[in-house]
């Protein structure tokens, strides 16, 4: 059995929620339509779900469905971009960046008075990783370089940063959200990060 999914039925009765949420969920768009899964199996065709996944975004959906409306959630849980504009200070004090962060991306991409989303997000994914110890700060400038001269380019589309190592040497690589990569034995995957999930984490600073 595929431990990495989940069937409906199960589904259901693990997370206490009914037939008619799960599907009203869908046409607002909180859950995304390609993590329902048609199966053949020995009773015919079923639907199955990434079990991590939609886990986590039905125990997140639970516990903030009281404060925000189904549409806000949506927008939440959406990859594209939110038109809203932070100030460096106001960055620091919703601790989305530390004071090192926002002095690397200063030095590889200037020093901003206001961000935008995109960049705020860019800066995001950075502390995210200097703060796990994942990442250096010199290998910082080479992250940053990489998600503003292409992530841009996936307009919006769900997509993946693969950070990893060969005899010390990092690469950054940015990649479709359904792209499989095989690597030759002396390369170290260090970090693989959902860049959904990172917008979906950041918009939920911005509240």
């Amino acid at each position: 059995m595929d431990t990495n999914v989940i069937s409906k039925k199960d589904l259901l009765e693990l997370t206490g929620i009914s037939y008619g949420q799960l599907y009203r969920w869908k046409r607002k768009n909180l859950i995304p339509e390609e993590w329902f899964i048609r199966r053949a199996t020995f009773t015919g065709q079923e639907t199955f779900f990434p079990r991590e996944q939609i886990l986590a975004r039905i125990d997140k959906i639970l516990n903030m469905k009281d404060d925000l409306s189904l549409d806000e959630l949506a927008d939440m849980f959406s990859p594209s971009m939110s038109g809203t504009s932070l100030t460096a200070e106001e960055l620091l004090a919703r601790n989305i960046v530390s004071n090192t962060s926002l002095e690397v991306f200063n030095v590889f991409l200037g020093s901003l008075r206001t961000f935008t989303f995109q960049q705020a997000l860019y800066a995001y994914v950075l502390e995210k990783l200097l703060a796990a110890g994942d990442l250096s700060v010199d290998e910082g400038g080479g992250l940053l370089q990489v998600l503003a001269s292409h992530y841009p380019k996936f307009e919006g589309k769900p997509c993946e940063l693969i950070f990893m190592r060969k005899m010390g040497i990092s690469t950054f690589v940015l990649v479709s959200g359904s792209t499989e990569m095989y690597f030759d034995s002396g390369v170290k995957v260090v970090k693989r990060l959902d860049l959904a999930n990172c917008i979906e984490e950041l918009k939920g600073k911005y509240l």
